[in-house]
């Protein structure tokens, strides 16, 4: 059975033919993404593979029936006209009240394409997704047209010709619209909720929000681990702990990614050469700067430009 590269085996992997199976309309464009059209009748709960991991991000709009949806062990609504947005960190298991009812679209990213996405940095840390929010975000009728057109956008690039030359470029700025279109909508969420009624935070998940805060401020002068516990007054090793627990990264990963995207976002859009990429990003010469990002992606930065 046929699997896509970025495809996960560690839990419940989904094949090609798998997704093929999720709905009536199947495109996609390369190893990039897989867009999926679920109508009713398309199938019947044996369908459904849970639980299951997808080793990327998977975004699902849900637009008739609802159901429910265990992710990380925590089952949650899924209301008719209500989005996921599911990392390679949670196991799902997807649940629906009629599944005979079910119209949805399901997208596949890989990381890969997700890391040649041109998002602002100081954005991702505020996306309705973290892990102190759930992942599941209602949505208006209106809003939820809107994102189905863009998904739509996406279909229709996926099918033009082979020879089209802008056709990752266009997928990149539709999946940077997408996103940016769910921070507005919960922007405004949050500025309509009281704020009494905001259920208090744990101990741990104010350690992952301050944590993922300070990253974002201060990634591009410090990368130690230390530097972050010593500011949240914890020692490295229990930093550590608590944010591999809660979101399944370690922290000197969260701390990696976001200078990796940070670098692929100048090496790719901002026009300066490498040198001076490595001294924005505070590394001491271009040769640590290259070690470094080759150790986290595989390639050294001349070969991404080139990319």
């Amino acid at each position: 059975m046929a699997k896509f590269d970025f495809m996960s085996n560690k839990i419940g992997p989904i094949s090609l033919s798998d997704i093929r199976r999720f709905g009536s309309e199947f495109s996609s464009l390369g190893q990039e993404y897989i867009l999926a059209r679920v109508e009713p009748g398309d199938f019947s709960s044996a369908d459904i593979i849970s639980p299951w991991r997808f080793d990327g991000v998977t975004i699902v709009l849900m637009l008739n029936a609802s159901g429910s949806v265990t992710i990380n062990l925590e089952t949650l609504e899924v209301p008719r006209y209500s989005i996921m947005v599911i990392d390679e960190t949670m196991p799902v298991n997807l649940h629906c009240d009629d599944v005979s009812d079910m119209e949805a679209y399901l997208l596949f990213l890989s990381k890969a394409f997700l890391e040649s996405v041109n998002i602002d940095t100081n954005a991702i840390g505020h996306h309705p997704f973290h892990p102190e929010n759930s992942p599941v975000l209602k949505l208006s009728e209106d809003n939820t047209a809107l994102i189905q057109k863009y998904l739509g956008l996406l279909r229709d690039n996926a099918e033009m010709p082979d020879e089209s030359h802008y056709r990752i470029s266009i997928a990149r700025n539709l999946i940077a619209n997408i996103f940016y279109i769910l921070l507005e909508i919960d922007r405004q969420n949050r500025n309509n909720k009281d704020e009494a009624d905001k259920a208090p935070r744990s101990r741990r998940i104010n350690y992952v929000t301050d944590f993922l805060r300070l990253v974002r401020q201060h990634f591009r002068e410090q990368r130690s681990v230390g530097y972050y516990a010593d500011r949240l007054y914890i020692t490295p090793k229990y930093l550590s702990l608590v944010i591999k627990e809660t979101t399944g990264r370690s922290a000197a990963q969260w701390i990696g990614r976001h200078v990796i995207i940070e670098a692929k976002n100048l090496l790719r859009f901002s026009g300066k050469n490498i040198q001076q990429i490595a001294y924005e990003l505070n590394f001491p010469n271009q040769s640590s700067f290259g070690k470094y990002f080759k150790h986290n992606t595989g390639m050294s930065p001349s070969e991404f430009q080139k990319s």
